[in-house]
């Protein structure tokens, strides 16, 4: 099993994912969460590199986050349906796939910092 991380939000360190998966192999980046029914609304997962996504064969709609390498926010694309191109977002160099409706839930604006713990 992966090893799951943790994402937070800004300087009070808000906990906004509880089981962040990191996909970075080329196998991994390239599944995504095809093949899920779901995805918890305190899950998510981290694709790295990445600065596009597709949601081709997808059960459900997702949040899409994308963010530089210093984790700051450079583009959110929120409630992507199934069968959706989204980017390329230049300046990102990775994605969080989330439940849609989190990035609004969590009020997360372009620029905000967010950092990832074990």
């Amino acid at each position: 099993m992966a090893k799951l991380y943790k994402i937070q939000h800004g300087d009070k360190a808000e906990l906004l994912i509880e089981n962040l998966e990191l996909a970075e192999s080329f196998f991994a980046r390239g599944k995504g969460l095809l093949g899920r029914k779901s995805l918890s609304p305190n899950a998510a997962l981290w694709i790295k590199p990445c600065n596009n996504i597709h949601t081709f064969f997808m059960n459900f709609a997702i949040d899409c986050i994308f963010v530089n390498k210093k984790m700051e926010i450079e583009k959110i694309v929120s409630v992507v349906k199934p069968y959706k191109i989204i980017g390329p977002f230049w300046k990102a160099s990775s994605v969080v796939e989330t439940a849609a409706g989190n990035a609004e839930k969590w009020n997360l604006q372009v620029g905000d910092q967010l950092y990832v713990v074990s």
